[in-house]
């Protein structure tokens, strides 16, 4: 009598995801990201607005270029926020048990170390950081997906991982 092989010891092929399914994901992702952006910013714009507002009503410019270098502040703040936001958004989730954003999520697919294997936060972070060089020549480390033999991107490409389908 044979033993019967079992799931863990047995090698099923790996479906690499594509290039549209990854950028549909990321529009997704691009989307909830701006939402959350828009209700944090609008508020300070109208701060910014206020203060114009202010200055033109009034004979004290000092104090609406106060109030509007204040909301300037808040802004570029808010945007640093954001930015942290995003990082953590990604290497949390990319990280998680889930193995992907949202939008992988919502498309099906997973990030995974070069073994199929759950990334660690320190590496989604390193690929998170990586997409800045992805896009810096006109998004060719995205489109490189497209024509890689694992369909990789130049991000994953650096932090040895792989998007496939779940």
């Amino acid at each position: 009598m044979q033993p019967v092989p079992s799931p863990a010891n047995t090698k099923q092929p790996v479906e690499y995801a594509g290039f549209w399914r990854r950028f549909v994901a990321w529009c997704i992702d691009a989307i909830l990201i701006s939402m959350v952006s828009f209700i944090v910013i609008i508020p300070i714009l109208g701060l910014v607005g206020i203060g114009i507002g202010i200055s033109a009503a009034t004979d004290e410019p000092e104090a609406a270029v106060g109030f509007i270098l204040a909301a300037i502040g808040a802004y570029i703040f808010s945007i640093f926020i954001l930015e942290i936001a995003g990082w953590l958004y990604f290497a949390i989730m990319e990280s998680s048990e889930k193995m992907g954003t949202l939008g992988k999520i919502a498309m099906g697919i997973i990030v995974t170390d070069t073994d199929g294997k759950r990334i660690s936060f320190g590496r989604a972070t390193g690929r998170y950081f990586a997409k800045i060089l992805s896009g810096m020549i006109f998004a060719i480390g995205y489109i490189m997906a497209g024509f890689t033999q694992r369909k990789q991107a130049l991000h994953d490409i650096l932090a040895s991982c792989l998007v496939v389908m779940k």
